[in-house]
Order: structure tokens, then sequence, then C-alpha cells
């Protein structure tokens, strides 16, 4: 604390971002990382960035990322004005919350989600409500519905559940408040479900954000992404263009961009992800865990008989480390990144021992 700090700086109570330890031989299944590596031509393409002796360094990247805007817009068959780029997708939803969802009514999104959020309601002075999860930790469209409020945001998959709703839930709020700005934040949707930048084209309300830090193995890189109608895109660039012209650097363009043109690597990614997800989730069922569907990378889970934060511990005298997180509702669920199948089997023997 310092004499010297804002009113904002006192105020806030930051983000908590997964353990990252130094330590060599953890099994690390904390912070949902893909446990593959990224596709060869991103490497490649970062590679020749950098040419004979990283001359091209001493440039200024592209500001407004034109050829990995292009790749995406491409690959999802939009407009390039229809997309945004920018470094994270935190980053991009940090000039989403400042440029799309601070109205006179409040900002709605589930009690138990994305905990960045009320980080950045704070940050900006949102006014918000967080919606209760039902019994089973779903998402009810209906109570959005009827607070009609200022804006919506939430994660589908949700995090840290994993749950997915269905395209038509989402289109239905989109129809049912056309006067909210509605983001949908799929960061995990390439490992079970359906992006809603399909309903983009009916709903001028409705901005999609992404990542390729997860189905892309690009959490290093730092490049996130939205998609919305143009006017929404222009809204988050006069914010981008107010706070840092040029959020990507030319590694990061150059590797983001082949990762995208590269669909067969990604393709093959998520699907070995989504099997080892699905063989985990059996697994620790038949150890006695409830493990909610999950269609991200990632499951939570609980044991009824053993408290969470002692798994959680004891499991990291294994070197294996999980998420455990002290909320109210989900103080006894552990979130378990998807590994490899060799980590999975490790974290499953562990369990076999402790439990």
């Amino acid at each position: 604390m310092s004499q010297f700090w804002s009113p904002v700086v006192h105020a806030l109570s930051p983000y908590t971002p997964g353990e990252q330890p130094k330590i060599d031989g953890l099994i690390k299944l904390n912070t949902n990382e893909n446990p593959y590596p990224p596709s060869p031509r991103a490497v490649a393409a970062m590679q020749a960035e950098l040419d004979v002796d990283g001359d091209r360094l001493k440039l200024y990247p592209e500001p407004t990322g034109l050829a990995l805007r292009e790749a995406i817009a491409a690959h999802f068959g939009v407009g390039t004005d229809q997309v945004f780029v920018g470094n994270s997708s935190d980053e991009v939803l940090a000039h989403t919350f400042i440029g799309l969802l601070k109205h006179d009514r409040p900002l709605l999104f589930p009690d138990i989600t994305y905990s960045f959020y009320p980080v950045y309601c704070r940050l900006y002075g949102i006014d918000y409500q967080c919606v209760p999860l039902d019994a089973q930790f779903a998402i009810r469209i209906d109570d959005y519905i009827e607070a009609r409020p200022g804006a919506v945001i939430f994660p589908n998959p949700n995090a840290p559940t994993g749950r997915l709703l269905p395209l038509s839930d989402i289109e239905r709020l989109a129809t049912a408040l056309p006067d909210s700005p509605i983001v949908i934040d799929e960061a995990y949707i390439d490992f079970g479900g359906e992006s809603a930048v399909a309903l983009i084209a009916d709903h001028p309300n409705l901005l999609v954000t992404q990542t390729l830090s997860k189905s892309r193995s690009l959490a290093g890189l730092r490049v996130g992404f939205a998609i919305g109608q143009p006017a929404l895109i222009e809204g988050l660039t006069r914010v981008k263009d107010s706070f840092n012209s040029y959020p990507l650097d030319r590694l990061a363009l150059a590797g983001a961009t082949a990762a995208v043109q590269d669909r067969e690597w990604f393709d093959q990614t998520r699907r070995r992800v989504i099997a080892s997800r699905e063989r985990l989730a059996e697994e620790l069922s038949a150890l006695g865990f409830e493990v909610l569907p999950s269609a991200a990378n990632f499951v939570f889970a609980r044991h009824p008989r053993h408290d969470a934060a002692t798994l959680s511990a004891q499991l990291r005298e294994r070197r294996i480390l999980v998420r455990h997180f002290k909320a109210p509702r989900i103080d006894q669920f552990l979130r378990i990144t998807v590994g490899t199948n060799a980590q999975c089997d490790a974290l499953v023997e562990a369990l076999q021992d402790i439990v």
C-alpha cells in the first residue's frame, strides 16, 4: 500500500491466476493449458519472422492485425471488418467491458464463472449483478431475460464448471434482449460446443470472444479475438486505439495467423483432448467422484467423502497440480485440466491411493 495509489487501486481485488511454479517434474493440471504443442506451421512462421538477424523486430507490427483478422474471417466465414484482435482474450474482454458493457442498467453474469469479470467491473466502475446457477450448476437463460439487464456476459462452456449451453438458448437470449449487448466468451468452445458466431449475422447485439491459448496451444503467445457486426468491432477498436495501438507483436501476429490457417493440426489436437477428457471423466466417476458434464478441456469434480482442499494438497505432495477454488458452492470441487493420457493416468493412480 502506498500514499501515491489512486482511490481506484485501493478498491481493487485483482484476479488471481493459476499457479505457475518453477519446479521440474510437476504434472501441471491447474491452468487449462493444452498438453500438446502448437501447430508446426505456427512455430515456423515465428522463426521466419525473425529472419536471419531479427532485423524485422526494429519495425512496428501492423497495427490492425490485418493478416490475422483475414485468417480468422476466412475460418469463420465472416467479413474482416467483423473481427477484432488483441493481446489475449483477457485484453479483448477488458476492452469489451469498458466499450460495450457499461450502461445504466446492471451487467449480468453467473455467480460461478470466470473470476476476472467482477475485477473488470470494479476497475471500470460497472454496476453488475450475479445470477445464480441452478442446482446442477447450469445457466438458466430465463433468469437473464426476466431481469432486463443493461448487458450480459458469460462463458460457453462456462468456467470453471465446463457446462455447455446449446446454441438455441443463446439465440433465444439475443432475440429476447435486442437492446442489450450479449457477449459469449468462448475460450473453450472448440472442445465440445458450437460457436455462437453462426448467430451474429442476425443479431447486431451479439459479440463472441475466443482465444488461441487453449485449442491452438498458444497460451504463451497471448492472442485473442472477437467477432461481431462491424459497429461492435468499431467500438472495440476505438477503445484499443485509446489504449495501445500495437497490442500484438510481429511474432504473435505471424504465429497466430499460421495457427488459425492450420485446420488439420487444430482438429487433430482438440480431438485428442476430447477423447482424453471422456476417458478421465469415466475413471474419476469409477473412483466415486461426481463429475459435471464438460465441454471444455477440463473437468470439474468432487468426492462425497474427501475434502477438496485436502485432496489438492495431497496431490501436490505427489507433484500433481490441480485447481481448487475457495468460493461458495464450489469449495468442494477440483478443476482438473485434461493432460496427456500419461498425465491423466498418473493423476488417477494418485487418486486411487488417496481415496
